[in-house]
């Protein structure tokens, strides 16, 4: 087995076991022959890592619909969305109402700070060096201004945050920050104290210490 089908094996197998239901369904059924060839053909020979990729990638629209993202490369310096499209089911069975709804799902995501890149399944399977070339081209800028975008780091696991107690519906407690960004539970308390400083989340007091917190008005008037 070569160092592509290992790491394949091991980028699926980590995010099955991390999954459940629908997410870890739809992992199962949606990441097919197109989807495994895009990270083949074109991912693996520019990167040779899946470091911060998330096949199967669950998003929410305007009316909290559930969406996947073939593929989702999440980074300090940016989040990409990479599908694979193919001609069948995105162009010529497409009516108008899906048609619709594929263009203002892209804007919508957009204005969340998401860079959507798509890329024909024929390309990917015939000419996968123009498909390597172009993903160059919008991701290479960002990572060569990695160094100067650390700073903002925090800036982007704080939108990311924000994004994610509005998806949830609930309270966020620390342990759920751990999960969703990788990070441990002082880096976790910390991110949520500074919302709270900034007037987009609020204390929920469980005893003497603050245990859970929830979005402001202000905050839920700026994400919807």
């Amino acid at each position: 087995m070569d160092q592509f089908e290992l790491a394949h094996k091991a980028l699926i197998e980590e995010h099955l076991e991390r999954r459940k239901g629908e997410r870890k369904g739809r992992l199962l059924r949606g990441h097919g022959f197109g989807e495994r060839l895009l990270l083949q053909n074109v991912w693996w020979p520019l990167f040779g890592s899946f470091e911060h990729c998330h096949p199967e990638y669950e998003i929410y629209d305007w009316n909290r619909k559930s969406q996947f993202i073939d593929l989702a490369y999440i980074t300090p310096f940016g989040k990409f969305g990479i599908e694979c499209d193919g001609f069948q089911s995105h162009v010529k069975d497409m009516d108008r109402e899906r048609f619709n709804y594929s263009l203002n799902r892209d804007t919508f995501l957009i204005g969340l700070g998401w860079k959507m890149i798509h890329f024909s399944f024929d390309d990917i399977e015939r000419r996968p060096e123009l498909c390597r070339m172009l993903l160059q081209h919008v991701i290479g800028p960002h990572m060569l201004r990695k160094d100067q975008e650390g700073a903002n780091a925090n800036a982007i696991a704080e939108k990311e945050l924000l994004q994610f107690a509005w998806r949830l519906g609930r309270p966020v407690r620390p342990k759920d920050v751990c999960s969703l960004l990788n990070v441990d539970f002082r880096t976790a308390r910390k991110l949520l104290l500074a919302l709270v400083q900034k007037g987009w989340m609020r204390n929920i007091s469980q005893g003497k210490t603050a245990r859970y917190y929830e979005l402001t008005g202000n905050a839920l008037h700026m994400l919807r």
